[in-house]
């Protein structure tokens, strides 16, 4: 049958690397980048929902503890409306880091409102049943740079 060895030589390359490749595929970095990516399209989801009036998708992202908070998303969306008008109509947004807290990760992200002020928006994003959700924002102006 010739040298068995040999055939294994051959195939063992390729088995290793498609090995490698699978490991570096479920390396934490990349576990943080799936993160990061999942963190921010929640964000964006929420952003755009206000900025189309869509209280429906809006409330989706909120976490529970929104929900139980505010009861419905038309009160949740008058809250943000009157309470946070850079979240509510943000005309820039750019993330800058992401804190982990354990349970709840912190997303920061600089939105420009709709009078041209900057904010850094503190994002309190839960985890629950393995999709992210909005369990709070807290705003503050953002530092002005050089």
């Amino acid at each position: 049958m010739g040298h068995p060895n040999i055939i294994f030589g051959k195939w063992l390359v390729p088995i290793l690397l498609a090995f490698m490749g699978m490991t570096i595929l479920a390396s934490p970095q990349s576990i943080a980048s799936d993160k990061d990516a999942e963190i921010r399209d929640t964000i964006l989801r929420q952003i755009e929902a206000f900025a189309n009036n869509d209280e429906e998708q809006a409330w989706a992202h909120a976490s529970e503890g929104i929900k139980r908070r505010f009861g419905s998303s038309q009160v949740f969306v008058d809250m943000v409306r009157e309470a946070y008008p850079a979240v509510h109509n943000a005309t820039a947004i750019e993330f800058t880091q992401r804190v982990p807290h354990g349970a709840f990760e912190i997303q920061v992200v600089r939105l420009q409102g709709p009078e041209g002020k900057r904010w850094d928006a503190y994002y309190r994003m839960v985890r629950t049943e393995g999709v992210w959700k909005v369990a709070g924002v807290r705003l503050q102006p953002a530092e002005l740079g050089i």
